[in-house]
């Protein structure tokens, strides 16, 4: 018995592929967007991240900031402390420089010269006085350079020559000068080249 197939197969097979073809274009939009909302997910969850991260930077960089702000604070009243201490270091140092000031005069003081006015200005000191001559002013500034532990940078100011007259209507010559000092404050004397030079001495007079 022969069969015949009457039906247009080959309408429904063309069909049929286009039911396969309607069904993977859907199948690959639906993958695409279901790849696509994963990747957005992804970008959404990683811009989140970043942003949280930002804000907790934010945030640390805000407490560094204020600890900076801080510490110049503390800084400044350091700053200020130090100061006051160097103040108060500098008057205590400074209390008996009048002594060791007019002390060390009379130590380093050539024979015949006469002061006549000692001035001081913080630690600059001007030395006015007459001598008998200018050997005796260099005498005076070799023994403050040199010689003196109390004393740094002596420079003379001028040497005027000058006459006295005596009460036997003679006329002496004399020299009125006028130098200048740095009086040196107590820690700094005592590292001097003549403190340490003097030491020797004292301890001879004592063994003496």
């Amino acid at each position: 018995m022969i069969l015949l197939n009457l039906l247009p197969h080959r309408e429904a097979a063309r069909k049929k592929k286009r039911e396969q073809f309607v069904a993977a274009v859907v199948l690959a939009a639906l993958v695409g967007m279901g790849i696509s909302l994963m990747a957005f997910s992804w970008y959404q969850a990683a811009i989140h991240n970043q942003r949280a991260i930002n804000a907790m930077l934010d945030t640390e960089i805000l407490n560094l900031d204020q600890q900076i702000k801080d510490i110049k604070g503390l800084e400044s009243q350091i700053e200020a402390l130090q100061a006051r201490q160097r103040t108060v270091e500098d008057v205590q140092a400074d209390r008996n420089q009048s002594v060791h000031l007019l002390t060390e005069l009379a130590q380093q003081l050539p024979p015949g010269i006469l002061l006549t006015k000692v001035s001081q200005t913080d630690q600059l000191v001007l030395i006015n006085g007459t001598a008998q001559s200018n050997e005796q002013v260099s005498d005076l500034l070799r023994n403050l350079a040199s010689g003196s532990t109390w004393f740094s940078k002596p420079e003379l100011l001028e040497s005027v020559a000058a006459t006295m007259a005596l009460p036997t209507r003679e006329q002496r010559a004399l020299f009125n000068f006028s130098l200048r000092a740095v009086l040196m404050r107590a820690p700094d004397a005592a590292v001097l080249p003549g403190a340490v030079a003097s030491a020797p001495a004292i301890g001879a007079s004592a063994q003496q």
